[in-house]
């Protein structure tokens, strides 16, 4: 497994079931371990309860965790969302009663996607979309989709029935509400983490991210992830020279709730990559 810059040793961007991958965080370390990858990230959504779980897991001598989370914004400018990627959170507890308020609103919201959907499926419950969630923050679109699996409505939880539902133009639609990028920037500078912005093709969010760059609001992009393109990455490499970011990167790993096939270390950091990290880190007081 090798990004342009040479052989990965680290993916630093990976979903379990505590948010909306169908891994649980014992599976992914296994994994990781399995690939020879020395380093890892789990960063669900609007969590760091798979983060916690896998430094509680993980074996000594084996794969290293650095902790982490994905944080869900809205830039209000554009109106577009924005994933932020925040490691290495010193106040957790103080991220997490931030994220809390995330986890609530999503939860309300796909409730209510659930309960258009149960008009529409006969055998399809709310109760039946909360008890597949239990192991997750909240409720997420997988959890909607693998219901309709389990009923025999679809055969992949991922699919065009998802998108006839509940995409941005669905059927059974409702939307989400997400706080502001500037306040999660913000938020992740008060827990003392390293913000940097995910997946930046994915929402357009190259503009934003030159900007925070350079305001000081980031310290990273995510240059080595499956939807970037190639001229993404370029353009992503020059910002981080000329700004002097991290460039970080990760596969994004949702095991089976994936749009296309995507495992484990996919896409990652290089340990030069991850060097670079531990140096920011040391210099505010931290360590890998």
């Amino acid at each position: 497994m090798n990004n342009r810059m040479g052989r990965i040793a680290g993916d630093l961007h990976v979903h379990t079931v505590c948010s909306d991958s169908s891994a649980s965080v014992e599976y992914v370390l296994d994994y990781a371990e399995r690939i020879g990858l020395a380093y890892i990230s789990v960063t669900d959504h609007d969590t760091l309860a798979g983060s916690g779980r896998a430094l509680k897991l993980a074996r000594p001598g084996g794969v290293k965790v650095i902790p982490g989370a994905e944080i869900s914004a809205r830039d209000e400018r554009t109106g577009r969302n924005v994933h932020m990627l925040c490691y290495y959170p010193k106040d957790e507890a103080g991220l997490q009663s931030f994220l809390d308020e995330t986890l609530a609103r999503r939860r309300q919201q796909k409730l209510e996607m659930a309960l258009k959907i149960s008009r529409l499926y006969p055998g399809f419950t709310v109760e039946a979309v909360e008890d597949l969630s239990g192991e997750s923050g909240a409720v997420y679109e997988c959890h909607l989709m693998q219901v309709l699996c389990n009923l025999g409505y679809t055969n992949t939880a991922i699919g065009p029935l998802m998108e006839e539902l509940i995409s941005s133009r669905g059927s059974c639609y409702v939307r989400g509400s997400y706080p502001s990028v500037d306040k999660v920037a913000e938020i992740i500078k008060d827990v003392g983490g390293i913000a940097v912005i995910a997946h930046p093709e994915q929402f357009d969010s190259f503009d934003l991210a030159e900007d925070f760059a350079r305001r000081g609001l980031i310290q990273g992009v995510e240059v080595w992830h499956p939807r970037n393109s190639a001229a993404a990455r370029v353009r992503l490499r020059e910002m981080a020279g000329k700004y002097r970011l991290l460039e970080t990167g990760g596969s994004d790993f949702h095991g089976q709730y994936a749009k296309r096939p995507n495992p484990l270390g996919a896409c990652g950091c290089t340990l030069e990559q991850i060097e670079r990290l531990s140096t920011l880190l040391a210099r505010a007081g931290a360590a890998v």
